[in-house]
């Protein structure tokens, strides 16, 4: 069981996209950062354990003068092995800050060169991957940049082509030096799900087809990929062969944002139907099949939710944003 905590508050409400909420845990400084957008801007907030806000930031797409900002389509934290940035995207560039945005370390301008008139270029789905940041494009394709120890050298690597449709989401999870062990996992607006091995270059494994809806959200634990859908189902998935184990009609409307506890394999689903579940991954030691248990569900009455995330790896609490909502809900277990 959860209950609810201290609110902590926003300058203003989320916008109404998905993964809209972004969390880092600092258990050395006792404070949890959040990262949350807004139209043109992000906003950036430091809160102590029992939800104080102790700091603000807001972040804009830096553009010439005269021009107005971009729409800002993510925010999120990248946890390398040496360093963790801040990473935001928009129609125009991807930016990538210090860990508190209070530097900008390095930008990429997005090409419009692949794109039409009538398509919006934009960058959405981001992820760190080793000494990677991956982050997905408009035009199907994910940009793979090379991260220095430290300073702004930072490269882009490769593009990988393995999609037709905009990049909706990306999950990565380390594989710890296993060889042919599945590292990241990408989404497009077909549903579409392609499987990677990070390496010099990264693999395609293998490629999940679509059903004809959308895949806002994605995760990858333990060798098993959980979606979320726009009708409300997650599915979860072999990584390596892509067979699917389990499929679950776990909401009414679209699910904007998955999350997993990697220390004890819960998941959080939520969705624009104002419901948040967290689910009980186990591996079977019969056979190895994927079984599920339903642990928690909340409602957040009348709001579309936009984002959700644990703030810790153990899955004992976690916050949502929603459309409209000038405030993070946060809840923590009893």
């Amino acid at each position: 069981m959860f209950r609810r905590e201290r609110s902590i508050p926003l300058r203003d409400s989320a916008a109404a996209l998905s993964n809209n909420l972004s969390v880092l845990q600092l258990p050395a400084r006792d404070l949890t950062h959040f990262g949350v957008v807004h139209g043109p801007s992000a906003q950036i907030l430091s809160a102590a354990p029992e939800g104080v806000p102790l700091a603000q930031r807001q972040l804009q797409v830096k553009v010439g003068v005269g021009v107005s900002p971009p729409l800002i389509t993510q925010v999120h934290w990248c946890v390398l092995p040496f360093r963790v940035l801040l990473v935001l995207t928009s129609h125009r560039r991807i930016q990538m800050y210090e860990s508190d945005g209070s530097l900008m370390v390095y930008w990429h301008a997005l090409d419009s060169g692949d794109a039409s008139s009538a398509q919006a270029m934009f960058a959405r789905g981001i992820a760190a991957c080793v000494h990677f940041i991956c982050v997905g494009t408009w035009s199907g394709r994910v940009l793979v940049f090379d991260i220095p120890a430290k300073g702004p050298n930072i490269v882009l690597n490769e593009e990988l082509a393995g999609h037709q449709t905009p990049i909706t989401d990306i999950a990565t999870e380390r594989a710890q030096g296993q060889d042919g062990v599945a590292d990241m996992v990408t989404a497009d607006d077909s549903g579409v799900l392609c499987v990677w091995r990070s390496g010099t270059a990264f693999t395609l494994l293998t490629r999940i087809p679509g059903f004809g809806v959308p895949c806002p959200s994605v995760q990858l634990w333990q060798g098993v990929v959980a979606a979320g859908y726009g009708n409300g189902q997650v599915r979860l998935y072999d990584a390596i062969t892509g067979a699917l184990h389990v499929q679950i009609s776990a909401h009414a409307r679209t699910v904007c944002a998955l999350d997993l506890a990697p220390e004890v394999g819960k998941l959080l689903s939520a969705a624009e139907d104002t419901f948040v579940h967290i689910w009980k991954l186990n591996r079977s030691p019969e056979n190895g099949s994927i079984e599920v248990e339903h642990c928690h569900g909340e409602c957040i009455s009348d709001t579309q939710v936009c984002g959700a995330r644990f703030c810790d790896p153990s899955g004992s609490s976690f916050a949502v944003t929603g459309y409209d909502l000038a405030e993070i809900l946060r809840f923590s277990s009893v």
